[in-house]
Parts: structure tokens; C-alpha cells; sequence
């Protein structure tokens, strides 16, 4: 489990491409502090698990799956990438509940700057647009970000420079694929809303007869 608080700006340093798999060597000082073989960190907000650990660099398997339904598959050496280790039992919730499970991806597809923050529009998968709300929670490349538009086929967020300076929102520019976790409550939710709405209706029983 993750909070969508990206730790860090890691880079791909080596990908290797397997039969049915790739294997991404990345750096990231801290979030290797203390990492073990089958640990797990979100890269780019997908739960990758750690092969291989050797000084500030880890190793990654990821299956074709991810990388077919990810923006994982278009990473490559130099490639900067988000950080996150998972939330510990105690910590402060900074963002949202974020499992590390994209849900499909989008494109960013225009950047407009001001003085103090940035808006940023991406394009929204149409099975996903049920689940974003204006003022909601959505990850994007792992990163918890509050929406500010929700449109029928895209929504928006505002970026303030912290999130410009220490993400890949700062250098991701219109074109470029994004992952995206829209909120898991909102699926349990409509999960069960829809269970119930197929349960047939009881009616209570009538006691007696009229006279």
C-alpha cells in the first residue's frame, strides 16, 4: 500500500528485454536504503517487486502484462522515473490510498504555466471516467494529485513547484503516456451499490386478512 508521496526522482540505469518480461535496473538512493529482496516500490506507480538490491541501484522484473498495460514498456536507459517505497504501519497518510495497480493510462495533452503553478490536462480512458470527480483523488505516474476538471474524456490537475521540481510531471510534455489509479474506495463502492441494486426486493409480509 502507498500514499501517492513520491519519495524521489529515480532513473533507469540498464533494461534488459527477456521472452516474455523486461528486467529494469534503477537508481534511487532512498528508496534502496534498507531494501530486500522481495520488497516492494512503486515506480511510476506501479508495484514493481525488488529482484536484486547492490548499493543505490535495485533490480525489477516486469511481466509483459504490466508492461503492455503500463507506461512501463516505453521506458529506457536515462528514463527518470518515480519513487516510492510502501506506507508503514503508523505513518502519516500524506495523499491516498494508493495500491500500486494501474488501472490504464492516458496522455498528457497540454501544460498551461503561471505565476505559482502549472495545470496540466490528460486524456481519460473512457472506463475510467466514472470513478474521477472534481476535487477527488487520482494517481498519476504515482503521484496523488487532488482533480481540479473532470471532462468526458479528460480531467486536470494543478501543480505547484514542488511536485514540478521533484516528479516527472516536470518533464512529462503533451504526447507523453502517464499511468493512472483512479481511487479504490470509489470502485468498492460501486461494487457494492451495484450487488445490492441485482438483490431482489423483499417486501415485508402482510399479517391477516381483511375482513
Amino acid at each position: 500500500m502507498f500514499t501517492g508521496i513520491v519519495e524521489e526522482l529515480g532513473e533507469i540505469t540498464a533494461v534488459e528485454n527477456l521472452d516474455d518480461a523486461s528486467r529494469f535496473r534503477l537508481r534511487g538512493p532512498v528508496v534502496t536504503e534498507g531494501a530486500r529482496h522481495g520488497d516492494s516500490i512503486a515506480v511510476n506507480g506501479v508495484c514493481l517487486t525488488v529482484v536484486d538490491h547492490e548499493g543505490d541501484e535495485f533490480t525489477a522484473d516486469v511481466m509483459a502484462e504490466t508492461l503492455n498495460r503500463s507506461s512501463l514498456g516505453a521506458l529506457a536507459v536515462g528514463s527518470r522515473v518515480n519513487l516510492e517505497r510502501p506506507m508503514a504501519v503508523g505513518d502519516r497518510l500524506g495523499g491516498h490510498i494508493v495500491q500500486g495497480h494501474v488501472d490504464g493510462t492516458g496522455t498528457v495533452i497540454e501544460r498551461k504555466p503561471s505565476e505559482n503553478w502549472e495545470i496540466v490536462k490528460i486524456s481519460l480512458p473512457a472506463d475510467l471516467t466514472r470513478y474521477v470527480v472534481e476535487k477527488g483523488s487520482i494517481t498519476v505516474d504515482g503521484i496523488s494529485l487532488t482533480v481540479v476538471d473532470a471532462g468526458p474524456d479528460y480531467f486536470t490537475v494543478s501543480l505547484i513547484p514542488t511536485t514540478l521540481d521533484l516528479t516527472t510531471l516536470g518533464l512529462k510534455q503533451p504526447g507523453d503516456p502517464v499511468n493512472l489509479e483512479v481511487d479504490v474506495i470509489a470502485k468498492y463502492v460501486e461494487r457494492l451499490l451495484g450487488a445490492r441494486a441485482e438483490q431482489p426486493v423483499t417486501l415485508p409480509g402482510i399479517q391477516g386478512a381483511a375482513q
